[in-house]
């Protein structure tokens, strides 16, 4: 990914105008695993999915408690991850401390952009390589913020990040007019779990090693659900099928009858196409 030099550091920029230590740490927040975050208009929940390095290994953590009305899941670099989470709960423990008030969310994730754009300006440093979605209750009711690598946040009604997260936000926007009304709090967890599975392979489906849930909201301080308590939620979508299996993949002959009605098109062009057929060949 050697890019002409301009990569070398994050204060150079290139002359099409962009800064390739940044986009490259946005590479690592794709490529990290998925986390679904998801708010009604009494509560947030956030669903993550667990990776493991080998069969050796436990699965990764992928939800942080800050606070008691604040949590974060993650998609990229854990490490940075775990930096951030120690920066986010001292400035909820100074606020605590100083005003005897728990830390409004929204002032907080400001506060973290802002760290987040020091190591996008300052030479020697390099962006984080995490996103995060923070999920918390104030006053103001309960958040879904998403940060980036770039130090951009947004105040979001639900987000999908991490790898193959398309499939995911494709979901949410789906149904997003149904999760504001949604009073039953195992349903908008539900959602989420479909969200969250919709970025999987076919051969991979949620279990309670790779599958974390935390939930907070009015009277319901922050609270993470892993192993065998996420078993309570996944019996919500056990017996539904899921939509990838339900379209039959295709089979080598259809995919070979295919390929000649694509040759067959070719020629029955113009000479001039015929040259297609040749160069088009199957590979």
């Amino acid at each position: 990914m050697f890019r002409n030099q301009y990569d070398n550091d994050v204060t150079v920029w290139s002359p099409q105008g962009r800064i390739h230590q940044i986009e490259y740490a946005m590479e690592a927040v794709k490529q990290g695993a998925a986390t679904v975050g998801i708010k009604s208009n009494t509560h947030a929940i956030l669903v993550a999915l667990k990776r493991s390095s080998s069969e050796l290994s436990a699965h990764q953590k992928k939800i942080i408690s800050i606070d008691d009305h604040i949590g974060i899941s993650i998609a990229g670099l854990t490490a940075d991850a775990r930096s951030l989470s120690r920066f986010m709960r001292t400035e909820c423990l100074n606020n605590q401390y100083a005003y005897e008030t728990p830390l409004p969310v929204s002032r907080l994730v400001t506060t973290v952009g802002s760290k987040l754009q020091v190591c996008t300006q300052r030479y020697g440093r390099r962006p984080f390589g995490v996103g995060l979605l923070v999920a918390g209750y104030d006053n103001l009711g309960p958040h879904i913020y998403q940060t980036c690598p770039s130090a951009n946040y947004f105040d979001c009604k639900a987000m999908a990040i991490g790898a193959r997260s398309q499939s995911a936000r494709t979901y949410l926007e789906k149904h997003l007019d149904a999760f504001q009304n949604i009073t039953d709090l195992e349903m908008l967890v539900a959602h989420g779990l479909r969200a969250l599975r919709d970025t999987l392979p076919n051969e991979i489906d949620l279990n309670t090693k790779n599958c974390s849930v935390a939930i907070v909201g009015k009277n319901h301080p922050f609270t993470v659900y892993e192993d065998d308590d996420v078993a309570k939620f996944l019996a919500l979508i056990e017996s539904e099928e899921r939509k990838s299996s339900v379209t039959k993949p295709r089979t080598e002959a259809a995919a070979t009858a295919l390929w000649h009605e694509i040759i067959r098109f070719f020629s029955c062009q113009s000479h001039m196409h015929s040259c297609i057929v040749v160069t088009y060949g199957r590979g």
